[in-house]
């Protein structure tokens, strides 16, 4: 798989001066665009677009400095409509504009070719199983955090914090179906998996379709295939360590692709530092059989 991601990889490189045809690029890596946007993210640590824009004034950089075309050709070029445009851009990488750049040789800042390539590791293994799920509701209380790699979310943790008494003897009066309990619930926002990308961050239950509670919020999600993984260790350490593995090592070693869907996790206990059991559940689908075979 890494040999296609790098192929992948090429064909970005080789159409930095036209339009980008990412679509392309996943078929190339054979995944679908939301999974090779996703790993991208998750191997790169940035998303996709941004790596593609620092790349892209990497390039046209050096065309700047060589003062051989115009500053309107050069944005052209690179796809944009207006030298207005492109300076915005430029200027977002290097600090400064490309008028600026080429009047004073100023110092710029690039971004190195990406490729990706094995480093061996898998040496624990992972337990998992595949499940089918029928269409279920979430319900509980969602709030909007920021992504964190290491050590506790304090949006995350705060919202916890903010439940009532009462809210959450709903919740646990709700809660019936696999995962059983009191859970939460990761709705990513974009494909972008970096420290600080905003996520729907969810504390609630799993009901049957229909399930009305109306002083909680609801998330109908639709019938799938869910790669379920079960872990012990410190919290939240072992448990980001684990979001990792899974697809770092995982996804590229496995007939799956990720889809999207909410990420649920059940933990036991929620103490920072203590020794915690983990259930995470990631929506899956079937690598190279199209959409996987609904309950």
């Amino acid at each position: 798989m890494l040999e296609r991601l790098n192929q992948a990889l090429d064909h970005l490189e080789g159409h930095l001066d036209r339009e980008v045809d990412v679509a392309g690029a996943a078929r190339i890596a054979a995944v679908s665009e939301h999974h090779f946007r996703r790993l991208f993210s998750t191997l790169a640590g940035m998303p996709l677009p941004v790596y593609l824009r620092r790349r892209r004034m990497t390039v046209a950089g050096a065309d700047v400095l060589a003062g051989q075309q115009t500053l309107l050709d050069i944005a052209v070029r690179y796809g944009y409509g207006s030298t207005e445009a492109f300076a915005r851009a430029f200027r977002s990488v290097h600090g400064i504009g490309p008028g600026e750049a080429r009047r004073t040789g100023a110092v710029l800042t690039a971004q190195p070719r990406m490729s990706f390539r094995v480093v061996i590791e898998g040496s624990a293994a992972m337990r998992y199983r595949i499940v089918e799920r029928e269409p279920f509701r979430l319900l509980g209380r969602k709030a909007r955090v920021p992504l964190v790699h290491e050590g506790v979310n304090e949006a995350a943790a705060a919202h916890l914090e903010a439940l009532d008494g009462p809210t959450i003897a709903r919740m646990k009066a709700l809660a019936g179906r696999e995962p059983e309990g009191i859970l939460s619930a990761a709705v990513h926002l974009t494909d972008s998996r970096e420290e600080g990308a905003e996520a729907d961050y969810w504390i609630g239950a799993v009901t049957p379709p229909g399930t009305a509670a109306e002083e909680l919020d609801a998330l109908d999600v639709p019938a799938g295939t869910w790669a379920v993984f079960d872990d012990r260790g410190p919290y939240p350490h072992a448990l980001q360590q684990l979001w990792r593995d899974v697809f770092t090592q995982w996804f590229p070693s496995n007939p799956y692709l990720s889809r999207p869907g909410p990420e649920l996790l059940r933990t036991h206990p929620v103490e920072t530092g203590a020794e915690t059991d983990f259930q995470l559940w990631i929506p899956v689908e079937r690598h190279g059989h199209g959409p996987s075979r609904r309950a």
